[in-house]
Formats: C-alpha cells, structure tokens, sequence
C-alpha cells in the first residue's frame, strides 16, 4: 500500500496557515498572570474550517513544532520547551483539537441553517477543550486551584472568544467557498 502524500498545492495551504498562526500568536494583549490574550486563537480555528480538520491540525501541529523546537513564534516572540510546558502550555497543546474540531465543524450536515448550527457547536466544543486544557495546565503549573485558575484564565477571555467563534463561522466559510470556487480546495 502506497503511502498517500498531500498534493504541493495542499503543502503550501498548511504552510501558509501556519505563519497565519504565528504572525496572529504576536497580535497580543497581555493579561495579568502570564496569559495574553491574543488573535492566534482566532486563526486556528480558521485553519481548520478552512483548509479541513485534517490540514488545519496539520498546519496547527506544524505551528508548534516550530515553537517547541525554539522559534520564537508564540506570544511575544517566545518559543522552546518551557514555553509548552509552563503556564500557557496547555492552551498550546490544545490548539490542534480545537483545530480538528473546527474542521469537523465544516462536514455537511444538510441545509445551510442545520451547516452553521453544526460548525457553531463544534467551534464551542473546541474552545471548551482549548480553556479547559488552558485552565488545568496553569493550575498545575502555578500551584493555584482550579476555581482560582477559571476566574484568572478562562473568565477574562470569554467574551472575545465569543466574537472570534462569530468570526470564525463567517470568515472561514466565506473563505472555503472562495477557495472552492477557484478550484482550490
């Protein structure tokens, strides 16, 4: 059996979305406690509508192998191990589910509204797996309880990850369908 390979086309996609993650880990707002606030959170989900659950965890994994190796492409141009096993490490670590989730959000379930309904759900169903990775992580990184830890690292961010899962459904589709016609996808 012949191994499959992904298409040069496809290659560059990934790789492309993968320096979109980078470049929005650095449009940042730093938040008390070591956890900014930033736009890569919007851009990993968008790979995985985009591109589908199987490419946008691609190029999510991809995006951190850079920084674990030591590229200085997560917030604040940091990078290396200690960065994926400190504070925001288990936000890290779940970015490749919240894109798969994503993707899994873009199967056709019928009609447009039963669509949106279903990519929304699983938007939220990867946000969910992003903050409660995120919120064990820095609590057994900082020493802080759970409860302390929801209100210092989930709480805060709960209203802009809102608008950017709104964002998300209505971007990444317009995108996919975009790129579809263009007999790219």
């Amino acid at each position: 059996m012949t191994p499959k390979i992904l298409p040069l086309r496809e290659l560059c996609k990934i790789s492309i979305f993968a320096a979109i993650i980078a470049i929005c880990a650095q449009i940042s707002i730093p938040m008390p406690y070591g956890v900014p606030m930033t736009l890569q959170t919007f851009a990993i989900p968008l790979a995985g509508v985009v591109l589908g659950a199987k490419s946008g965890t691609i190029a999510t994994l991809i995006y951190i192998l850079l920084g674990f190796i030591g590229l200085p492409v997560f917030a604040g141009f940091t990078g290396g191990i200690g960065i994926v096993f400190g504070r925001t490490g288990g936000f890290i670590l779940a970015f490749p589910f919240m894109a798969l989730a994503a993707g899994i959000g873009t199967l056709s379930r019928g009609s447009k509204k039963r669509n949106h309904i279903w990519l929304s759900m699983w938007l939220v169903i990867g946000a969910v797996l992003l903050y409660t990775s995120g919120m064990f992580m820095f609590s057994f990184v900082t020493g802080t309880t759970l409860r302390a830890s929801l209100v210092l690292v989930v709480i805060p961010f709960i209203p802009t990850e809102i608008i950017k899962i709104i964002l998300v459904a209505i971007l990444g589709s317009l995108l996919k369908q975009r790129l579809s016609r263009m007999g790219d996808s």
